[in-house]
């Protein structure tokens, strides 16, 4: 393998040991530090708006397959919701065009209700295959949300040109709207007709920053630590190979290697 050098083993080493100490730190109760995210913090407050009003909520967990990662981090949240909602005994619709995703968003919203012992909330028809295409799902949901009169939507995953079609009904309809996306290209458009955007990389941080998972919260935090050190080097190189003597170069090469 090309990258297969002594510089590439002892990174993975050192990425291993992060993971797994963070890991076995959060399972051990140490306290584990996450920043606030705004927008995952404030679901309990749309869910408890929804609540308040005796009106459903809406979730749409983005435009892609279960190839996208997106879609992934999006069915965490999709449960922590899910939850909530048993908790206060408030409606859950969740809308999608891609056939797939209704049996496991289904099996996400059944085992989070089961959690919270209210079986008996759970509704199959409440995961709605409405069209074949995002156009016309989105023309399906402004539907949806005045037919149900929703008081609560989130959108959370991947998301393409059609995000602003999702969420501009929403915003006229009154309704509070938190959204997600690891596709950069679409955050501004959440930021302008969302009430709270979770931007970039803080949708793969959201299971365990909502959920509190010891081993999602070590695992997340194990890479962090990770990024750093690897900004770090990057910093140390760019100043050396700009500002370095010719032997300092030349040692820095030797211990980092050179990235072909």
């Amino acid at each position: 393998m090309e990258h297969a050098n002594i510089q590439i083993f002892i990174a993975t080493v050192v990425m291993s040991f992060l993971i797994l100490y963070k890991i076995f730190s959060a399972r051990a109760g140490k306290d584990i530090y996450i920043r606030r995210i705004p927008g995952l913090t404030e679901i309990d407050e749309a869910v408890g708006r929804a609540t308040e009003m005796g009106r459903p909520m809406l979730f749409h967990p983005g435009v892609g397959d279960f190839t996208q990662i997106g879609t992934l981090a999006a069915m965490g949240v999709l449960g922590y919701v899910a939850k909530l909602g048993a908790k206060m005994g408030t409606k859950l619709i969740t809308i999608t065009a891609i056939p797939i995703v209704v049996p496991v968003a289904q099996d996400v919203i059944r085992q989070a209700y089961a959690s919270e012992g209210r079986s008996d909330m759970f509704d199959p028809e409440d995961v709605r295959f409405l069209a074949a295409g995002n156009d016309q799902l989105a023309l399906a949901s402004a539907a949806l949300m005045k037919q149900e009169q929703t008081a609560s939507h989130f959108y959370f995953g991947q998301y393409d040109y059609t995000s602003l079609l999702f969420t501009e009904p929403g915003q006229h309809h009154g309704a509070i709207q938190i959204a997600g996306t690891n596709d950069y290209f679409q955050i501004p458009f959440f930021i302008a007709s969302c009430d709270y955007t979770v931007i970039g990389e803080e949708l793969l941080a959201a299971s365990a920053y909502l959920t509190r998972e010891a081993t999602m919260l070590g695992s997340l935090i194990g890479q962090d630590y990770g990024k750093i050190i690897i900004l770090v080097v990057i910093l140390i190189g760019t100043l050396v190979m700009t500002f370095g003597t010719p032997a300092a170069r030349q040692l820095f090469d030797t211990i980092v290697g050179t990235y072909k």
